[in-house]
């Protein structure tokens, strides 16, 4: 294992996050801030508790597991698709590192920028809203599978796009709406049958549930269940880029 590739790749991108740290860091914060006030207060104040729990805080996981995911996978994508777009791919891919270890180095960089950025709005949170934590370490292990998870995600974006419009494709047209779709703000058994059993089919519903149980004990989906679809899903990507990278798709040319 060559680790002195990865550590020089996993610094390069960590470096890029400190240069931008406005974007990067403060304005998913302030956003997820602003969604704390408007649906914690605002809607809050109409829906009293769910499941027992107060609006606002029933809303935390789910808020933060919209930030988290949207950011892995922007921080992937752009990761590998800034050096395709300037060229300096090919001496990374030229370098005496295997699939897999280019894989460590971009994809360990964008998972630990989510991980940071998830504690921050976690912490944020506390100033807007009670909050409980019940299985704090199934949280912590939630909060960085699903940033690797989806990290791989943005990294097979950025792999596979050609130009600006497909990276910001699938993140806006497939992923977005399924994040708002999956239970981030409400519970499904609020739902109609009908659109109940349509939830099912929804991957996000599982991660965001799945969390929530973390942090109150209470879901839509059985935990286990929820663990297995996240698992699914990462092992997917993984075959998914050592394909791209053993065939040269869209890297080699």
């Amino acid at each position: 294992m060559n680790w002195v590739g990865i550590v020089a790749i996993y610094l390069h991108e960590m470096n890029r996050m400190k240069r931008t740290i406005i974007q990067s860091i403060l304005s998913p914060v302030i956003t997820t801030s602003l969604y704390f006030i408007v649906f914690g207060s605002a809607i809050g104040s109409r829906i009293p508790v769910i499941e027992g729990v107060s609006y606002g805080s029933f809303i935390v996981p789910g808020l933060i597991m919209l930030t988290v995911l949207t950011q892995s996978i922007s921080n992937a994508s752009s990761g590998i698709f800034f050096p395709k777009f300037l060229g300096t791919i090919n001496e990374i891919y030229a370098a005496p590192l295997s699939p897999i270890e280019i894989i460590i180095g971009f994809v360990g960089a964008a998972t630990t920028k989510s991980i940071i950025l998830g504690l921050l709005i976690f912490a944020t949170a506390h100033a807007f809203v009670p909050m409980d934590l019940n299985h704090p370490l199934l949280m912590f292990w939630m909060l960085i599978l699903t940033s690797l998870t989806f990290s791989l995600v943005g990294f097979v974006i950025g792999i596979w796009a050609t130009n600006w419009e497909q990276m910001s494709l699938i993140p806006t047209i497939v992923v977005t709406p399924l994040v708002f779709l999956g239970g981030s703000f409400y519970s499904i058994s609020m739902l109609p049958e009908f659109w109940q059993n349509v939830s099912y089919f929804n991957p996000i519903l599982y991660l965001v549930d799945s969390f929530r149980w973390s942090f109150y004990g209470i879901s839509d989906v059985n935990i286990f269940l929820s663990l297995s679809v996240i698992f699914g899903i990462l092992v997917l990507c993984i075959g998914a880029i050592i394909l791209m990278f053993v065939k040269g798709y869209k890297i080699k040319n």
